[in-house]
């Protein structure tokens, strides 16, 4: 095993989601992962904490791009306008739907993994009101647009994951859909 070799990260998360498809989380361990790999356990926990964070390492990349996105948005944007642009930024960051159809597989075939992603996508909603609230959205507001804005993107990745495309139009399809539907 290749003490420095590059891309171990890369790998890493390859090998586990692999593991997971075969044998389930569960099954998976530490050692499988690092050994799949050809890393050693070691390297394994220099990159994640523990073998879920395989499937949640980037997330607080995710919640960082929400809120920078939503924060550079022109002043005369709305605040749904604003959280569009939030819920677009981060879409534009997912471009490998062979992984996130691999991840979210492994995802659902886990209560625990589940419950995770949850926790996970109301840290997204928290990144986001936040955001809407230091435009000077009130926060009962702040709050509703930022549910709508994780919604449009949840609902645009799985679509994105049953049909194919490109992630981000289907996220505007979802931000469109909620616009058209509150001013019908």
């Amino acid at each position: 095993m290749g003490r420095w070799e590059p891309g171990s990260q890369q790998r890493l998360a390859a090998a586990a989601l692999e593991l997971y498809a075969e044998q389930g989380f569960d099954q998976t361990t530490v050692a499988d992962i690092a050994a799949r790999a050809g890393v050693t356990e070691r390297t394994f926990f220099r990159h994640f904490g523990d073998k879920r964070e395989v499937l949640f390492a980037g997330s607080a990349e995710l919640e960082a791009t929400f809120g920078e996105a939503m924060a550079d948005a022109p002043d005369t944007d709305s605040a749904f306008a604003a959280a569009g642009r939030g819920a677009r930024a981060i879409a534009a960051m997912l471009t490998d739907i062979d992984h996130s159809r691999r991840r979210a597989r492994a995802i659902a075939a886990d209560p625990s993994l589940q419950e995770r992603e949850l926790l996970k996508m109301a840290a997204l909603h928290s990144a986001a009101a936040e955001a809407l609230r230091g435009r000077g959205v009130p926060e009962f507001t702040a709050a509703l647009v930022a549910d709508a804005a994780v919604a449009a993107f949840a609902r645009g990745f799985d679509a994105w994951i049953a049909d194919g495309g490109v992630l981000s139009d289907h996220v505007d399809a979802a931000l469109r859909t909620i616009a058209d539907a509150v001013s019908g």
